[in-house]
């Protein structure tokens, strides 16, 4: 069993859109939230009233987001007395569609992502040195510990990524919480590539709870530090894989 990610981080994702109620916003939101485990298997999601409300769009938008959704195979919709949208999260690490993701992305659009990655991290782990409360701090712990212990690949990638955000978590800024889930769904999977070197999830897991530790203490400079050059060591496996993949 993991760690729960706590409520904070999935009220980042189920919140009003700001980009005109569109469905394709609404069903990346809800898209988001699933690849990162921050609603679980299974799960069923609220009622689309509910849903529409949180988003702040139309209920139509709302169905059209969800049949998009079913499309894509990411809920099933269940009718009758107990009928609703579950969540059916993808178990596999789609390696092939993930190389040609990067394989896109051009050498400045990697160092762009690089140097925001990199800042929206360290940001996080500082304030959360000075903010975090101990259950959040447990739940870093926690997920690093089921990191060190985990084989699947996609799951490696959904443990990494929900440290990162409970630090984010830890910082008690909605603002940088909702950027690092964005930023983990943009590139989190794309780091567990086997391509140039297989991550070793014990070593990633090491990082962690380093960080975890310097947050524990109180330490905002150490915290920061660890942050940015972990965030730093990502980045550039993400350019050598990409320069693999393009040369």
């Amino acid at each position: 069993m993991t760690a729960e990610t706590s409520g904070s981080a999935r009220l980042t994702v189920f919140t009003p859109i700001s980009q005109g109620g569109r469905a394709d916003v609404v069903a990346q939101r809800i898209t988001e939230a699933i690849r990162l485990g921050l609603v679980a298997e299974g799960e069923q999601l609220p009622s689309e009233a509910e849903l529409a409300a949180q988003f702040g769009v139309s209920t139509v938008t709302l169905r059209e987001a969800l049949a998009s959704l079913r499309e894509q195979g990411y809920v099933t919709t269940r009718r009758g007395r107990n009928g609703g949208s579950f969540v059916r999260r993808p178990r596999s690490h789609p390696t092939d569609r993930l190389a040609q993701e990067l394989a896109r992305l051009s050498s400045t659009e990697l160092r762009d992502l690089g140097d925001e990655a990199t800042a929206v991290s360290a940001a996080c782990a500082g304030l959360a040195a000075r903010r975090a409360e101990r259950a959040t701090v447990t739940r870093m712990f926690e997920l690093a510990r089921a990191l060190a212990d985990t084989a699947p690949v996609a799951e490696c990638a959904r443990l990494d990524s929900r440290f990162h955000i409970e630090v984010a978590v830890g910082s008690q800024s909605e603002r940088l919480t909702r950027r690092e889930v964005s930023l983990q769904s943009e590139y989190a999977n794309l780091l567990w590539l086997p391509e140039p070197e297989p991550l070793d999830p014990a070593a990633v897991a090491a990082d962690h709870v380093a960080i975890a530790a310097a947050i524990e203490n109180e330490d905002e400079s150490l915290a920061y530090s660890l942050a940015r050059g972990h965030a730093t060591a990502n980045m550039r496996r993400l350019i050598r894989a990409h320069i693999g993949l393009t040369t």
